[in-house]
């Protein structure tokens, strides 16, 4: 068993940041609900819990518990911010409104230099978002530390490894959190830093043999994206021929997407690919469609048809491989408190049903983003799969607004290709978490040479965001000259094309896609 922290989540914002932060320091974690048992935590063979934080008052009538035998079974606790108060009220103090509430970056007076809080220098900057905090600690409780208005900001137990912090350290926003969480995990839970992502592969590897028989086939829907390019490595280096790749081109996709494909994984890791070439089946099912929910409606049944037609062609099949992420899995509810609940399906398969009739196998359910991009490397995937931004399954069709004919996609093929092209060349591709261009059914009068351009003249709209989660998203503001360099790129050089415009909205309100 895996050294494994679990990181009880009681609605914090930066919950699954938490997990993260502790495997980016080669300790497994897994996100539990609050409601987890004893008996649960020690059958997962728990090192460590840490309590997240929440938007809730202790205090209030349904504010979420845990049980608090959980802080009497001997294995070291952190609670972060909501942690530190239900640990704290669970073990005897009392939590009440704060005087005066505390938000964004404040000073930290450490007190006892031991233990949570070694070689933190003192003061330390961290980051605060709270207006309860713990009042009355009992005699069993230690002061480690506080702020000009938290004259208990950070706490330990006398006789129970149950420590408390009222900021948050998993933040940038805290520079010794680093620090802070290592102490945690290494100095009081003892871990060794097992977790890495070599292992990861080796564990995958294996499992995936011992499931597979040789006269048995695993099919994987490949898209091109990270995810599915990830997984279609992983088990062709676990199975073998024993895989078979399906990629169909809608006739949707990027320009130069099907060589890319067939060059990475036919030519240089020799899977068995099925290249599906369907675009005329795909254009003609949106012949006038100019909603977008047909749009996808339209496109996602008839992948389906498309796949399950190659699929019942390849013999002995009984394996659909895809992409599920750790965040899928716990957006589902399938998390490790049992709760019975379906996995979504990735767009990289295209939704497909449950009649297929398949098992389903999903070695990359445990990683987050980041994770599989470091597997990718660790495969010998090339950076541009492994850091490409996200592509939306219906493909360029959800980014031309209104009808798409063959003519639109290809003139927005040119301006994506662009766009991709200057901004790796300006050094912003892997700070930008999403960039695209959309194709707007606007006629824009311009001049171009000495003649009027209005007729056939159509407006391109840029849209880059930078986040984490892809829950929020903010527009990047990006160098001038990049987007000037854009613009002028894409009016001399796609016909069609004699307005650009740069989309400077935020998620929320809008979407990061348009459609």
């Amino acid at each position: 068993m895996k050294e494994t922290v679990a990181v009880l989540d009681f609605g914090s914002q930066y919950a699954q940041l938490i997990a993260r932060r502790v495997r980016e320091n080669r300790v497994y974690s897994i996100l539990c609900p609050p409601t987890i048992s004893p008996a649960q935590i020690r059958e997962m063979n728990v090192t460590g819990m840490i309590f997240s934080g929440g938007p809730a008052s202790v205090y209030a009538t349904g504010a979420p518990k845990c049980d608090p035998a959980l802080l009497q079974m001997d294995i070291p606790v952190l609670g972060i911010c909501y942690g530190m108060q239900i640990s704290c009220q669970s073990l005897g103090a009392k939590v009440n409104a704060a005087p005066a509430r505390e938000y964004g970056r404040t000073r930290l007076e450490v007190i006892d230099a031991r233990g949570l809080l070694a070689h933190v220098r003192s003061p330390a900057t961290v980051w605060m978002s709270h207006g309860d905090m713990v009042q009355d600690l009992p005699a069993d409780f230690i002061p480690l530390a506080r702020t000009p208005n938290c004259p208990i900001a950070a706490v330990r137990h006398t006789s129970r490894p149950v420590y408390c912090v009222q900021f948050h350290p998993e933040v940038t926003h805290t520079p010794c959190g680093g620090q802070i969480l290592r102490n945690f995990l290494y100095e009081i839970c003892g871990c060794k830093g097992t977790w890495e992502m070599g292992n990861f592969i080796n564990e995958t590897i294996e499992a995936a043999r011992a499931r597979v028989n040789r006269d048995e086939r695993v099919i994987c829907g490949l898209s091109g994206g990270v995810d599915s390019s990830v997984v279609s490595a992983l088990l062709h280096k676990a199975i073998g021929d024993s895989l078979v790749c399906i990629f169909v081109d809608n006739g949707f996709l990027r320009k130069n997407e099907v060589e890319l494909v067939e060059a990475t994984f036919r030519d240089h890791f020799r899977i068995n690919l099925r290249v599906v070439r369907a675009a005329d089946r795909f254009f003609a099912r949106l012949a006038g469609v100019t909603d977008p929910q047909e749009k996808r409606k339209r496109i996602g049944h008839e992948f389906i048809e498309v796949f399950k037609a190659e699929a019942k062609s390849i013999p002995n099949a009984k394996y659909l491989a895809q992409g599920t992420l750790y965040p899928d899995v716990i957006e589902s509810g399938h998390g490790i408190s049992g709760t019975s609940a379906n996995i979504k399906l990735h767009h990289n398969v295209g939704g497909l049903p449950a009649e297929l009739g398949f098992e389903l196998i999903e070695p990359l359910r445990d990683l987050f983003k980041d994770e599989v991009r470091t597997a990718g490397m660790h495969l010998g995937l090339p950076e541009e799969i492994i850091w490409r931004h996200p592509f939306p399954g219906p493909g360029l069709a959800v980014r031309i607004v209104g009808e798409v004919t063959p003519h639109r996609v290809e003139l927005l093929q040119q301006v994506d290709e662009i766009v991709i092209d200057e901004i790796r060349s300006a050094g912003w591709y892997k700070s930008i978490g999403q960039a695209f261009a959309v194709l707007l059914p606007v006629s824009s009068v311009g001049v171009m040479g000495d003649d009027r351009s209005y007729e056939g003249q159509q407006v391109a709209a840029i849209r880059f965001v930078e986040t984490t989660d892809f829950m929020t998203a903010d527009w990047v503001r990006i160098d001038y000259e990049v987007l000037e360099r854009i613009s002028s790129r894409i009016i001399n050089e796609v016909r069609g094309i004699n307005r650009v415009v740069y989309d400077v909205s935020s998620k929320p309100p809008s979407t990061i896609e348009w459609e």
